[in-house]
């Protein structure tokens, strides 16, 4: 059984811990505020693009553009494809990494001929550890997402896609949905399907018809990029407060195993504590009582 000493330093050891999970979650709710006051305040830009490209649609609905698909179809694609993976720099997140590989993974055994475009340290010593081969890993961290990370991470997808050397682009990353409950998502990003600009027919009556130059196709390209960028800015801010929010998770659960963890620790001390206690004082009683009997038979023999 533990001596007091021991059980104590234990408590002084689980304390230290305890300091060092309260301090990461504080930090991670910082950084989640953070993040989501950027994307608040990026978002207006890109859902203003999403209604001008809803716009380039009911004006010239037929238009041609190798970013969708065409009308009324989604013809299979044949040849490699094209996956951008979001995970974390470090682990201490629950299972927000592993949840992001194994989507990966799903997707590599549907589709073996898929290259990966990795951002996070986790991802890239992951797929290398276990010899999954990496197209391009981008090797700044996944921490603070920035609109310039994203217009890099657009144009090299879009450069690839535009010579024909990945036919579909998808992204795995993980969504913060509604702010409590996360899910990892693997969202097509190109081509886009026409439908994910629908709008209902009320919103076209007295709309003003509008001329585009040099042509429809052209406008909607050039949109299209800066559409691309928007939305991959989007789920690495996502990716980010999610990996945030699963390390608060992970934190408090810390925090409160540690306080279980103390108070059986407490209860332990306090109980050896006062059996020590007891066994002292029955020692010093049956000495004083071996002592008594001595002197009382000293006492008889004289």
């Amino acid at each position: 059984m533990a001596s007091t000493a021991e059980i104590k330093s234990r408590i002084a050891s689980v304390k230290q811990t305890q300091k060092i999970t309260n301090a990461m979650y504080l930090i991670a709710s910082t950084k989640l505020r953070k993040a989501r006051s950027d994307l608040d305040n990026t978002r207006p830009y890109f859902e203003a693009l999403r209604s001008e490209i809803k716009r380039i649609f009911r004006t010239a609905g037929d238009v041609d553009s190798p970013y969708f698909y065409p009308p009324g179809d989604e013809p299979e694609l044949e040849g490699p494809y094209g996956c951008l993976v979001i995970t974390a720099d470090k682990g201490l997140a629950g299972a927000y990494n592993q949840n992001v590989i194994k989507e990966v993974r799903r997707l590599l055994e549907e589709h073996p001929d898929t290259r990966l475009f990795v951002v996070g340290e986790y991802g890239r010593r992951f797929f290398t550890q276990h010899r999954i081969p990496i197209e391009r890993s981008f090797l700044y961290t996944a921490q603070n997402p920035t609109l310039d990370r994203a217009r890099e991470i657009s144009s090299i997808l879009l450069e690839r896609y535009d010579r024909g050397e990945l036919r579909k682009i998808y992204v795995v990353y993980t969504d913060l949905g509604n702010g409590i409950e996360m899910a990892t998502r693997t969202t097509r990003l190109l081509p886009f399907h026409r439908t994910h600009f629908d709008s209902p027919l009320c919103e076209h009556k007295g709309k003003k018809q509008f001329e585009f130059a040099p042509s429809v196709s052209a406008v909607l390209n050039g949109v299209m990029h800066s559409y691309l960028t928007g939305f991959i800015y989007s789920t690495l801010i996502d990716s980010f407060c999610s990996e945030q929010n699963a390390r608060m998770t992970a934190m408090d659960s810390a925090n409160q195993n540690a306080e279980e963890l103390l108070s059986v620790l407490s209860l332990q001390f306090n109980r050896l504590r006062q059996a020590n206690i007891t066994q002292e004082i029955t020692e010093i009683t049956a000495g004083a009582r071996s002592q008594k009997k001595t002197h009382g038979k000293g006492v008889q023999a004289q």
